[in-house]
């Protein structure tokens, strides 16, 4: 590790230059010269998303000032508390994009790598820096470009800029293989089921067709406050899943709920005893037919395409119920379980996997950086 006399302390703004995006106002969305910025939506954590780019106008000599090149780092200006600070590093042409002042832009000098910076800027990020200097109004912490400037910045040698990135990168190819990898379960996953369920144009193989009500029968859930909450260890389910606990239960496991209010579409299986609440709806009769497969079938309906249309999200169950489906035989269904819960669990593994090496990357970068930031 280098000692403290080969780490210079420098201001940010005297190892690169520092500056805030243009300011978007109504006359320059109609200007001429519409051209793609970049904003606050658009940074992630480690990475640009231009799925979703805006347009503005920017004249000649604004796209000088605000154009981007290689290696240019953006990081949100404006942003919750815990978010201000986050950074990524563009690696588009060079003009290909500007930004606005949701933004600030670092430009690392030639005695900076644009990956250290990062990391350096992660670290702060992890660590509460940029939080510390932010100033809040109302909801919004600004980062602000001249605090930014002033942070000092731990400038090391070339040599251990680039050994330190080194091993940052090795950690985070490991990382970006094992989620190509979980990415490609998740597709045999999707597809296993949807094969599973689309053999029901079988006529035979013990499928049966019917309405949705001949299979499982739904209710809404059990209104209750949060004052009306005990400490206990019965989980009150409602539309976006898990919400709290309460000391008693309402209906015994294992159930299947999903939204009736709010957020729709997503099913949540539950091996143990529950509270559904109000915003629920929940299965009181599985009718014969396998908890677990219910909830996958209920899963690949859809349910948010069946929203009432009202100002709030709301799934009516008299309409699900009348809704044509065709289940395979219980045993059946068995089987299609047995196969998706040993897809499902190599998902699980190897989002476990990434969740440790990302932990194993961030014990990387503080150890790495100790000495100096």
């Amino acid at each position: 590790m280098p000692t403290d006399s080969e780490i210079r302390w420098v201001p940010v703004r005297e190892v690169g230059e520092v500056r805030m995006g243009k300011q978007l106002s109504p006359s320059s969305r109609d200007a001429a010269g519409q051209f793609p910025y970049l904003r606050v939506a658009n940074v992630l954590q480690g990475r640009i998303d231009y799925s979703d780019v805006n347009f503005m106008g920017f004249s000649s000599g604004e796209r000088k000032t605000y154009g981007l090149k290689p290696g240019d780092i953006l990081l949100n200006e404006g942003q919750s508390l815990d978010l201000v600070g986050r950074s990524a590093i563009y690696g588009g042409a060079e003009g290909e994009y500007c930004f606005q002042n949701t933004l600030v832009r670092f430009r690392p000098c030639s005695e900076v790598l644009p990956s250290y910076a990062q990391i350096v800027f992660e670290r702060w990020l992890a660590g509460g820096v940029f939080a510390s200097i932010a100033k809040q109004t109302t909801s919004i912490a600004h980062l602000g470009g001249d605090r930014f400037g002033s942070l000092l910045f731990p400038l090391r040698p070339m040599s251990e800029q680039r050994r330190i990135v080194e091993v940052i990168d090795a950690v985070g190819a490991a990382i970006s293989n094992a989620d190509r990898e979980r990415e490609k379960e998740l597709l045999i996953e999707e597809g296993l089921l949807r094969n599973s369920l689309e053999a029901t144009s079988d006529a035979g193989g013990g499928w049966r067709h019917g309405l949705f009500v001949d299979f499982a029968h739904l209710q809404r859930g059990f209104d209750i406050t949060a004052a009306q909450q005990r400490p206990g260890g019965v989980p009150v389910v409602s539309s976006s899943g898990i919400s709290s606990f309460h000391d008693i239960a309402r209906v015994e496991g294992p159930g299947v709920v999903t939204g009736r209010k709010g957020k729709l579409g997503e099913v949540y299986y539950l091996e143990s005893s529950y509270w559904p609440h109000d915003t629920s709806l929940w299965v009181t009769d599985f009718k014969g037919n396998d908890p677990y497969f219910v909830a996958l079938y209920m899963q690949a309906m859809r349910l948010e395409r069946f929203d009432a249309a009202t100002s709030v999200p709301t799934l009516n169950r008299n309409v699900v119920h009348r809704l044509p489906v065709s289940f395979p035989h219980p045993s059946r269904q068995l089987e299609i379980v047995a196969r998706i819960k040993e897809q499902r669990a190599k998902v699980k593994a190897l989002q476990s996997e990434i969740a440790k090496l990302r932990s194993v990357r961030l014990g990387l970068v503080d150890d790495l950086l100790a000495d100096g930031s």
